[in-house]
């Protein structure tokens, strides 16, 4: 069984806001959560790992 991460999690692990979180699911930009309960939502954590995995590293800096 998979792991769902709630919004506080999500926020840690990707270092978003809830409102960049948001912003980016309306762009088609994040993964959307998935109903657990009548009014909670959760992430798969593996949407999430894939999500990050998917986002460019920082470049080395010009020395």
């Amino acid at each position: 069984m998979e792991k769902h991460l709630r919004r506080p999690t999500v926020e840690a692990i990707t270092g978003l806001s809830r409102s960049m979180i948001y912003s980016l699911m309306d762009d088609g930009d994040f993964p959307r959560p998935v109903r657990i309960g009548k009014r909670a939502v959760a992430w798969p954590e593996s949407a999430i790992e894939a999500w990050l995995a998917q986002r460019p590293t920082a470049s080395r800096q010009a020395r």
